[in-house]
């Protein structure tokens, strides 16, 4: 949130009428380096930031998970030179979802087939007297 214009122009108003700028800090419980930066700028306005300059190009990284839907995140990451976080964050701008797995299924080996074999047998000899 950024301080009000009022704000800035009494403690520029204070500073200029020969207060000491650690004392404005202190009366108007605002930081030395912020009153450095006003006191460096033609106008006192707050400055509001239209776009920034992103690392990730949107374009590029639709086109890439359409050709590419399955690879994994890091790899994704290793290519655009950014970190997983950051794509997870365009991502969800982006309004992208996440794959859904049902689990993890491990297959079954074949000795395990062989002892349920086994006991479903043991089970029909003692069901049968």
């Amino acid at each position: 949130m950024s301080y009000s214009l009022d704000l800035r122009k009494k403690v520029i108003a204070f500073i200029e009428d020969g207060g000491n700028i650690t004392k404005a800090s202190k009366i108007f419980n605002v930081g030395r380096a912020t009153i450095y930066r006003w006191l460096n700028r033609p106008n006192l306005a707050a400055t509001k930031v239209e776009s920034r300059r992103r690392k990730i190009d949107i374009q590029e990284l639709e086109k890439d998970v359409a050709i590419n839907p399955d690879s994994p995140l890091k790899e994704r990451a290793k290519k655009f030179g950014v970190s997983p976080a950051a794509l997870c964050y365009r991502f969800k701008q982006m309004k992208l979802a996440k794959k859904k797995t049902t689990g993890l299924r491990r297959k079954k080996s074949s000795e395990s087939y062989q002892v349920t074999a086994k006991i479903k047998q043991v089970k029909m000899v003692s069901d049968n007297p």
